[in-house]
């Protein structure tokens, strides 16, 4: 790294550079391609949202509107607080309510792909600006949701070639049974107060769930015998679970059930997941999500089931560069063109915009540099091959094509030299 540097990149923030960003390419070729496949078609969110939707929709007692969000107010008169995403299921809300979507569709199938912003201690794979994946099917309360969404996620991490993952899963029931639980839990946590680290003390006045969330090992000795969600699930919850769960065993789908798993915001009912693995170590959530079917009625639509999840890309990226034994290949150039002097980089010039026109991957000498350098050039670059053209070339009018694998040289005219290329 530079010295002297008189600006840095934020703390949480970073650039990516050509060498990373083609593995991400693939990562989101690969996101888009399993979109595709189910259906889902792409929406793009505004980055900044009034901060009342995140606090109502996500909860006031979470993390993410307690103490991660980035916040401000704008130059408005009255200035309106303003608030970058931490996530997007509460944007992609708003704009299916603000579209009136659901009076010309009764079924949407939504993804996205872009950056969120949350204020939290950086770590591998997490930053304050990271990049996310998710989807959001809106219109349907039948467990066959539910096994429609994990399904992509689970496919989305084969294609990936992610296979050291398994899906955690629960029901979190009704919003009047999860209540009964968190008071159940509340009572359960006081009595074991002076056991949980301070931030689960914190967490159980605020969002008792995520104590069972804790990953220090005190707070889970000391919930283990916590009481369960499952306990307090209505004949219907419970018929809603079942059927899950038998689709899913219909879908091939592996999956283990999981009464602690609890996510982190407070719009998930019933049915919530997680893909856990990686090879990621501590920090091994790949991604996860829920129902939430009474967000959009809380935010101000109307009564309407969905569901969705969310992967973070980073994470995705390195649990991808764990599971490959190789890196990607370099991209390939088709051909570096050899100027040897001042009228044949005149030619260069003209032939390379001919030839990129037709769809060849083309680079030219930028510093004129002596022939010997422009060869180390065109190999640094994995060039297939290089066109190397002088004064007597130019008189000529013949290149002289070299296989840089082979080594194999070959006079070709100019005027075929892109149905040369073609043939190979």
């Amino acid at each position: 790294m530079a010295k002297n540097l008189r600006y840095r990149s934020l703390k949480g923030f970073r650039d990516l550079l050509p060498e990373e960003t083609r593995l991400w390419a693939h990562v989101e070729e690969r996101i888009r391609r399993v979109a595709g496949r189910y259906g889902f078609g792409e929406v793009r969110l505004p980055i900044a949202e009034e901060t009342a939707l995140f606090a109502r929709g996500i909860g006031e007692g979470t993390d993410v509107v307690g103490k991660e969000m980035y916040s401000f107010e704008d130059r408005s008169d009255p200035p309106q607080s303003i608030t970058l995403r931490p996530e997007l299921t509460a944007g992609a809300a708003r704009a299916w309510i603000e579209h009136a979507v659901g009076k010309s569709e009764n079924l949407s199938r939504w993804y996205y792909l872009g950056p969120a912003f949350r204020y939290e201690q950086p770590q591998a794979g997490r930053y304050r600006q990271f990049s996310t994946f998710g989807v959001e099917l809106i219109g349907s309360e039948r467990p066959e949701a539910e096994v429609e969404v994990i399904t992509m996620g689970r496919d989305l991490l084969g294609d990936l070639g992610i296979t050291n993952f398994r899906i955690a899963l629960n029901s979190l029931g009704t919003a009047e049974e999860r209540g009964a639980f968190r008071e159940a839990l509340v009572t359960f946590l006081e009595e074991r107060s002076d056991r949980l680290s301070e931030e689960s003390r914190r967490r159980a006045a605020t969002n008792p769930l995520r104590v069972l969330d804790s990953k220090d090992e005190a707070d889970i000795e000391a919930t283990a015998d916590a009481p369960s969600i499952l306990d307090f699930l209505g004949e219907e919850s419970e018929a809603h679970f079942a059927r899950v769960r038998e689709l899913l065993d219909r879908a091939g789908v592996d999956y283990e059930v999981d009464p602690r798993l609890v996510r982190g915001l407070d719009y998930y009912s019933r049915t919530v997941f997680e893909y856990i693995g990686g090879d990621l170590g501590a920090q091994n959530a790949l991604g996860g999500g829920g129902r939430y079917d009474g967000l959009i009625e809380e935010i101000g639509g109307a009564s309407t089931p969905a569901i969705g999840f969310g992967f973070g890309v980073d994470r995705l990226i390195l649990a991808v560069e764990a599971a490959r034994e190789e890196p990607l290949p370099d991209p390939a150039i088709d051909l570096y063109l050899v100027a040897l002097d001042d009228a044949a980089r005149l030619w260069a010039v003209g032939m390379a915009a001919e030839m990129r026109g037709r769809g060849f991957r083309v680079l030219t000498d930028l510093q004129g540099r002596s022939m010997k350098a422009q060869m180390r050039e065109a190999n640094r670059v994995n060039a297939a091959r290089v066109a190397i053209v002088g004064g007597s070339e130019l008189e000529r009018e013949v290149a002289i094509v070299k296989d840089m694998e082979s080594s194999e040289q070959t006079e070709v005219p100019f005027a075929r030299l892109p149905d040369h290329l073609s043939s190979f």
